[in-house]
């Protein structure tokens, strides 16, 4: 089930025969100077183009000083920083050296008009033979700004290390809350496997495992962490080697942190010992500022906090705090005796005046310590929840329109033939498609399209019908579930989470506002009595176990756009459908002639 399973090939994790004082790290990324956000952008310049180029391949690394096969970009992990302005034209060159298919998804972003650009095999594209190459070409919309990420969306494969933050600068953003901050620095959270993420798959999915994921073995931030290496005596690792980052950050300043949890599975509780947070934003909206001890943040999500470096604490050894990223363990069906949920980095004051924010790595066992103490903070409901979504609200109230459709998603999970336990929504398990349901909906709806000359029946179906399309309309698959949306449609969805476990769902190519959430079974008296008169509007939403949420977006981005779980392991379990937007534009897409010669490779 899943592509990871199906088509992900093995490559070797040869033994190092270094000792670990003469260990080589250039695979690991300088993050002192690769994710400290540019201090002199300017986000007031005219409309340009950017071009990263990123390639892919294997190596061998040590995050945590445990040896294992990393799939990088650019030889190094985790991926490098993309800095555009809004309104730019953004090209990625990707490059695949790596012994897998890949693809490149850039979370969050709109693509509107360039639903072939969103990076997802089986939806949105074929995927990009190794040894082969692929160029990203889209516009950035000049509405767009703040904290954004971008993975590989080919099986389990971002898991490796196929990701890297994205930053889209505005002036807009800047007069809202530019004079609040003198730094800006990205921070990756994450769990860690010390293993190659697919290799878990057989087991994840075999018969008779009542969807128990693989438990993390450890976590990191910006890529490093410490293991102990006692733990697993009979495995290559080098404790020595083991790695915490240090911010340096200069004393009386206000940084903006910018945190994205990257990982596979855990909801993750960011903190930074005796320094509030205030903050400014959420998935790239802008919020009105408000005060926390600790964010928690679900796989996916991004927020934004201001830290300001005027503490003095009593517990703090040389101006050292421990910077912390708490996996949350209630989350886990099953233990892990080697995990240590308390992951660390250290942020140690400076009185330089260097404008620009420096960040070295260091070794566990030279240089970091200090003893200071975790917010007292209690968090007596063990259930895995997202941050309060009605805590927080955009800094610029919109006016929310009224719906004017309404669909029922159920998620679940279940076991069915074989004994596989399998993820459904609406009673179908997503499985990727040979043909990308794109393509086939191009192909039938568009007078330049490969069908040009032939009549396809399905074509007046995918025009005018209102909710699921019938199941194997797209090449005859019947593994994809696929609501058709009219034009400008404002939709509401109830997303019924029947499962015992919670699940961060994420939209491409919309935002969408966070209308209600609760437990147990929805009440329909309810619906339009709304908490908030300025929601929540966001593209990453935690619902949680035997829960409910109902999201609403305006249908206004043409093409088919992938709704699902950001759990690696539940996506491949099938926790996936599309929305079908704007049906009568698809048509009209210009994909490039290099899109469809993916899917004759």
């Amino acid at each position: 089930m899943g592509i990871g399973l199906r088509k992900y090939q093995n490559s070797s994790n040869p033994s190092s025969s270094s000792t670990s004082s003469s260990l080589n790290e250039d695979w690991r990324l300088d993050t002192s100077t690769a994710y400290a956000v540019a201090a002199d952008w300017d986000s007031s310049a005219e409309p340009t183009t950017r071009v990263y180029n990123l390639t892919i391949s294997e190596t061998t690394g040590w995050p945590d000083g445990y040896n294992r096969t990393l799939t990088v970009i650019n030889g190094q992990f985790p991926g490098p920083l993309i800095e555009v302005n809004a309104g730019d034209r953004l090209i990625v060159n990707v490059i695949n050296n790596g012994v897998n298919a890949t693809t490149m998804h850039f979370h969050g972003l709109f693509q509107n008009g360039s639903n072939y650009m969103d990076g997802v095999t089986g939806i949105t594209q074929c995927p990009i033979p190794a040894g082969s190459s692929f160029q990203y070409n889209f516009t950035i919309s000049d509405s767009q700004y703040g904290t954004y990420w971008y993975h590989s969306h080919y099986g389990t494969q971002y898991s490796d290390g196929v990701y890297g933050p994205l930053v889209i600068h505005s002036a807009d953003e800047d007069e809202m809350i530019g004079d609040m901050y003198d730094y800006d620095q990205v921070v990756l959270i994450q769990d860690w496997y010390h293993g190659v993420s697919f290799g878990y798959l057989p087991e994840y999915l075999a018969s008779n495992n009542e969807n128990t994921e693989p438990t993390p073995d450890n976590g990191l931030i910006n890529g490093a962490n410490f293991f102990n290496c006692s733990l697993k005596p009979d495995d290559t690792c080098y404790q020595a080697e083991s790695k915490r980052e240090l911010f340096n950050f200069e004393r009386d300043k206000t940084y903006r942190l910018r945190v994205i949890n990257v990982g596979s599975f855990a909801e993750i509780d960011f903190s930074v010992d005796s320094h509030p947070f205030t903050l400014v934003e959420a998935d790239g909206t802008t919020v009105k500022p408000s005060t926390f001890h600790k964010v928690r943040i679900a796989v996916a999500q991004r927020y934004s906090v201001l830290m300001t470096t005027n503490v003095t604490a009593s517990d703090s050894q040389n101006d050292t705090y421990w910077m912390r990223a708490e996996l949350n363990k209630f989350c886990f069906k099953e233990s892990n005796p080697v995990l240590d949920v308390g992951v660390k980095a250290a942020i140690k004051y400076t009185n330089t005046t260097d404008s620009v924010a420096r960040l070295t790595m260091v070794s566990k066992s030279s240089r970091v310590s200090t003893t200071t103490n975790s917010w007292d903070d209690r968090d007596a409901n063990v259930r895995c929840l997202d941050l309060d979504n009605n805590s927080i609200e955009p800094f610029e109230k919109l006016e929310v329109p009224n719906a004017t459709h309404f669909f029922r998603l159920d998620s679940s999970f279940f076991i069915g033939a074989y004994q596989l336990d399998l993820a459904y929504i609406n009673g179908t398990s997503w499985v990727s498609a040979d043909t990308p349901t794109l393509y086939s909906a191009w192909e039938q709806l568009s007078p330049a399209g490969l069908g040009a000359n032939s009549s396809d029946s399905n074509a007046t179906s995918l025009l005018n019908t209102v909710g699921p399309l019938e199941l194997g309309v797209y090449a005859g698959n019947k593994n994809q579930y696929v609501i058709n949306v009219p034009d400008y449609a404002v939709v509401d969805i109830l997303l019924n989470n029947l499962d015992d476990g919670s699940h961060p769902f994420h939209l491409h190519g919309y935002k969408f506002w966070v209308m209600d959430s609760g437990r147990g079974n929805y009440k329909y008296t309810n619906y339009g009595n709304w908490t908030s008169d300025n929601p929540m509007l966001r593209d990453t939403v935690t619902v949680q176990s035997y829960g409910w949420a109902i999201l609403r977006f305006v249908a206004d981005n043409p093409g088919l756009w992938a709704f699902h779980c950001h759990i690696t392991w539940h996506l491949e379990a099938g926790l996936m459908m599309q929305f079908q937007t704007m049906s009568s534009q698809i048509g009209t897409l210009n994909p490039p002639s290099e899109w469809q010669q993916l899917c004759a490779a």
